[in-house]
């Protein structure tokens, strides 16, 4: 993927440096996910970035489950975000799992504590909190924090063996309760999860806190660059202060940049799982999900998401960027691969009556033409055929050119037709209308007698599919009004987010496999649905419209 990611960022001019300093004779970099829910468009963009540095520079990258948390963790996360990663298109050096390093963070704790650097407290939850202090005022020490080295060895090791109850006691390190950053406040390093391991099962009732076990990983793997977001700026003296007083071998170091936000896009892990589980979306691969899950089923493609994460690059001021961006990069890519095909989301019968009854002809359209090495395709036309009740007005406005009554228009790849009645129910509505066609005129041909200004897609009534077609704007409102601002972000869900259309398709697209991309005339690209979709009946999303008006 290296050449993917040659523009220049501070990220690759700091590894560059490294390097021609001789620092490092190798990079070594990480992806360091925790399996408690799906990844979405913004881990895809440190996916991109750790995974592409060292593409670049000839080093590897680790594909490291953070999983300290039993409680929230599941093999189900675990195998999704290998698959998302494979479907990025990127490929990991080595696999771990922060739970194959509990022995050594164990005895890094041990260490910590013989230096009088840890201890072991029986502060509740609450009193922690209370006693932290806040961003102008100084924390208060623990009442166990002068415990004796010996005390705390033995209470450790009882929280171990499964002595205490969860959140009975907690080993801290112990720093400096006035400093002005919260985070070296005398952190806490270990807990009790009576919680059995998606990895290690029940070997273990403490586990690791992630700021204590993050460090100790990147240094036990020899990660050179620890590239995170910049959240995670003001836990760096702390990263920092657990290499040097755990005595590791290797000295990582930590560089922060700024995490991806999109207008209309939850991007966080927490808000994406109450959306599945309050019921909002079909779980954790709907097409409205801005997880990598998601946009896959949608039909985004990976190199529209790798392209986008170039564009926006990296930097280390927080931006946000316009949801219309993904889209363009998803139509740019889509533009090039997807067959042109016809789709009819809301039919209207259309007889041509001077077409002879019982004959039908296969015409040659064009199946994308910017693909130099597509085929024209084969499309079955007769007398009687649907179009979209849309392209056809009995009063039309000015500048419609599509069909109405007295009106010419061509039909796609076919002939010009002309409206001479129109057939309605007893309620007034149209039901039918009837043209007829000029032989001359069909597509090809060389037809130069007249022009029209119209020209509006079809379906054969003989050779077409019943098909059901998603239509998907933002799941999320973005709110402008600063009263509403802090509204709970469920309160901005959008109730128009998903609206689905029952229509008629080409039959030839019967034979399409699932996450197959199309375009549909004047409706934009869509694929099959993954999920949802069977051969008796289709489902297709659509992924993007035609047009948008945004541009690079």
């Amino acid at each position: 993927m290296a050449e993917e990611n040659k523009s220049s960022n501070f990220i690759k001019t700091i590894i560059s440096n490294d390097l021609e300093s001789g620092k490092y004779k190798e990079i070594v970099t990480r992806f360091p996910p925790e399996p408690n829910g799906y990844l979405h468009i913004g881990h895809a963009k440190s996916i991109i970035l750790n995974f592409g540095v060292a593409d670049e520079f000839g080093g590897k990258t680790n594909l490291r489950f953070d999983d300290t948390n039993p409680v929230k963790e599941d093999t189900e996360y675990v195998e999704s975000i290998k698959e998302d990663v494979k479907w990025l298109g990127y490929d990991w050096d080595n696999l771990f799992f922060a739970s194959d390093y509990f022995d050594y963070m164990y005895e890094k704790a041990i260490l910590l504590i013989k230096k009088g650097l840890a201890y072991v407290c029986d502060l509740t939850p609450e009193e922690i909190r209370d006693y932290r202090g806040t961003l102008t005022e100084p924390g208060k020490e623990s009442p166990y924090r002068n415990r004796t080295i010996e005390e705390n060895l033995q209470l450790f090791e009882e929280m171990k063996n499964g002595k205490y109850k969860d959140g009975e006691k907690v080993l801290r390190a112990k720093i400096d309760m006035a400093s002005p950053n919260i985070n070296m406040r005398d952190p806490i390093i270990y807990r009790i999860a009576h919680a059995t391991h998606h990895n290690t099962g029940d070997k273990w009732c403490i586990y690791p806190m992630y700021d204590f076990a993050h460090p100790l990983e990147d240094a036990h793997e020899g990660i050179t660059h620890s590239i995170c977001t910049l959240e995670f700026a003001d836990h760096r003296p702390l990263y920092d202060w657990i290499i040097k007083e755990c005595e590791t071998e290797y000295v990582p170091k930590q560089y922060e940049f700024a995490r991806l936000n999109i207008t209309n896009t939850v991007m966080s892990k927490r808000k994406l799982k109450l959306l599945v589980d309050e019921g909002i979306v079909d779980g954790w691969d709907d097409p409205r999900m801005p997880t990598i899950a998601g946009l896959r089923r949608r039909g985004y493609t990976a190199e529209a998401i790798r392209n986008f994460c170039k564009e926006i690059g990296v930097a280390k001021a927080a931006s946000t960027v316009d949801s219309a961006m993904l889209d363009y990069f998803v139509r740019e890519d889509l533009n090039i691969k997807a067959p042109r095909t016809m789709a009819i989301l809301d039919p209207l019968k259309l007889v041509i009556t001077n077409y002879p009854e019982g004959e039908e002809e296969i015409l040659e359209i064009e199946n994308n033409p910017h693909d130099e090495n597509s085929d024209k395709r084969k499309v079955p036309f007769s007398r009687e055929i649907y179009i979209e009740r849309e392209d056809f007005m009995e009063n039309p406005p000015k500048k419609y050119f599509r069909l109405f009554p007295g009106n010419e228009v061509r039909l796609k790849g076919a002939y010009f037709v002309k409206c001479n009645e129109v057939i309605k129910d007893e309620d007034g509505n149209v039901t039918e209308i009837h043209c007829t066609y000029d032989p001359e005129t069909k597509s090809g041909s060389g037809f130069t007698g007249r022009k029209v200004k119209g020209t509006i897609h079809w379906v054969s009534a003989k050779h077409c599919a019943k098909a059901e077609f998603r239509l998907y704007e933002p799941l999320i409102l973005d709110s402008e009004e600063e009263e509403e601002e802090n509204k709970h972000f469920l309160e901005k869900i959008n109730p128009n987010s998903l609206v689905s259309k029952e229509g008629l398709i080409e039959d030839s697209l019967l034979s399409a496999e699932k996450g197959d991309a199309f375009q549909f005339f004047r409706h934009g690209y869509f694929n099959v649905d993954s999920k949802l979709s069977t051969k008796e009946k289709p489902v297709f999303n659509r992924i993007v419209s035609l047009k948008s008006s945004f541009k690079l």
